[in-house]
């Protein structure tokens, strides 16, 4: 197994050599709000409803309505795990993606032949074709609005076919043939390819990839100014492995999919076309997200139709995950650590040492960052790298400044910072009026009337919690013993 290329059975062979890492059991499970129920308890984490924890990796090999095939979950809900994954420690993630962001190994086309996804191949031509039937996507909670792809790396490419891009959505089955699709306005180079066809009135062609190597799934929430219109996410997955992701020309559509996925939905996002989310349902929901509440069901998601589904023939995997798991903070955290490294690293290289997406923000609304001050020219630098990070990167409401003695992975330790180095009235700097992420139910006008003019707009905060320069005295925490040997004292 160790010389076959990144999958996510690979990955699931070596976290079983793990203690505690990974779980998987054959008593039967519905994959209707009963699997994410399950997992909930045993290992989500994130802002899921208490009770939660972290906890290993599972695979349901029993599913409900669909036999001979499993469902995944979790593989990325620790990032102590991802750390193992990677084979890199957990605390410099986002250091390793930086530089794999700036080393890049673009992808390889292979034959049919060695794309395990399409051993088994159904097209929507084929009597009898249901999606619902073919791919066993959970439903999170009794109210969603349906079974929802939650793990889909979506591929698609601009209609020149001179660039292409990866990003991931919500992704609701509506009928035999129809996925819908949220798009999230601005930002996302798969929107920007998607409104080129409409203008040309033409379906987009894109793969839905399913059940991938977490490097991918990791890589491909880069979003800009890191990943600039033309960079594909698969390179960066390509450096984390140091080879090259496997890409396959699609059956029944122009694009390629991801050759060692467990599916791939072929599938065209219909120009100026759009229907109602829960139009099965009209719960007024969509799914659980990353915030810790469940979306309100969009009255206008894009209309995609499925024109084939392949998949590996041994007992293929879905892969799937809960929307505010901690394997939400995995994808959408390390990669968001990596990018303001990047951007505070080239404006005032040196000074902050490491930055952490906590679970609290849901890997994108928060972020801690440790500073190093050096003399009295670095005072007040700590604030310009709080901003540079607030305005690159829209999604972050809110940052913690700490010191480079405090354990930025310890939330204990940043709360001591806010309760011994740190004063309301004079740490706490906000801004008024900036754009955020809709998906956060405070940033509603009626919240902040007048200042909140449109959804999705928030305040963005600092907390200064670093020490004056000049007062550092006043702060030296108290000095333990190092004994280097402490260990021998367990045996």
């Amino acid at each position: 197994m160790s010389n076959t290329p990144y999958d996510l059975r690979k990955v699931i062979e070596e976290l079983k050599q793990l203690p505690g890492q990974y779980h998987e059991t054959d008593v039967e499970v519905d994959p209707e709000a009963e699997l994410s129920g399950v997992y909930r308890y045993i290992g989500a984490g994130g802002t899921v409803q208490r009770p939660t924890q972290e906890g290993p990796a599972m695979t349901f090999n029993n599913i409900k309505g669909f036999p001979g095939m499993r469902v995944n979950i979790g593989t990325m809900a620790s990032r102590k795990r991802v750390g193992q994954i990677l084979h890199h420690d957990y605390r410099t993630l986002g250091q390793l993606l930086q530089k794999s962001v700036e080393n890049p190994i673009k992808p390889i086309k292979v034959a049919k032949e060695e794309a395990p996804v399409q051993e088994v191949v159904h097209l929507a031509t084929d009597e009898g074709f249901d999606i619902r039937k073919l791919i066993p996507a959970p439903t999170n909670t009794e109210e969603d609005a349906g079974p929802y792809i939650t793990l889909g790396v979506v591929l698609g490419s601009d209609p020149d076919k001179t660039m292409s891009d990866v990003t991931i959505h919500r992704m609701v089955l509506e009928d035999e043939d129809t996925i819908g699709m949220y798009i999230m306005p601005g930002g996302r180079h798969i929107g920007h390819f998607q409104k080129q066809f409409e203008a040309l009135n033409q379906p987009m062609p894109i793969t839905i990839n399913i059940g991938l190597d977490p490097a991918i799934a990791i890589g491909t929430t880069f979003e800009p100014p890191t990943t600039p219109l033309g960079y594909n996410e698969l390179w960066v997955a390509g450096a984390l492995r140091n080879e090259p992701v496997q890409l396959v020309d699609g059956v029944a559509v122009n694009e390629v999919g991801i050759a060692r996925a467990e599916f791939v939905i072929e599938a065209e996002i219909m120009p100026n076309h759009t229907m109602q989310e829960d139009i099965n349902t009209h719960t007024g929901k969509a799914m659980p997200e990353f915030p810790g509440y469940t979306g309100d069901a969009n009255p206008g998601v894009n209309v995609v139709k499925v024109k084939a589904v392949t998949h590996r023939k041994d007992k293929p995997i879905m892969q799937t995950t809960i929307g505010p798991s901690e394997e939400h903070v995995s994808m959408a955290g390390i990669p968001t650590e990596a990018s303001i490294l990047g951007l505070v690293d080239k404006a005032i290289p040196g000074k902050v040492v490491n930055v952490y997406n906590p679970p609290a923000g849901g890997g994108k609304l928060m972020t801690i960052m440790q500073i190093h001050k050096e003399n009295e020219a670095d005072e007040g630098i700590q604030r310009q790298a709080a901003i540079l990070a607030l305005s690159a990167f829209k999604e972050l409401k809110t940052v913690i400044l700490v010191d480079d003695d405090v354990d930025i992975f310890d939330m204990n330790d940043v709360m001591w910072t806010l309760n011994t180095r740190f004063q309301g009235d004079k740490d706490v700097i906000v801004i008024p009026g900036m754009r955020n992420h809709p998906l956060d139910p405070s940033e509603l006008p009626q919240y902040n009337p007048g200042v909140i003019r449109f959804r999705g707009m928030s305040a963005k905060t600092i907390f200064d919690g670093t020490v004056p320069f000049d007062m550092k005295e006043h702060f030296e925490r108290a000095k333990f013993k190092d004994v280097p040997d402490w260990q021998k004292y367990l045996d």
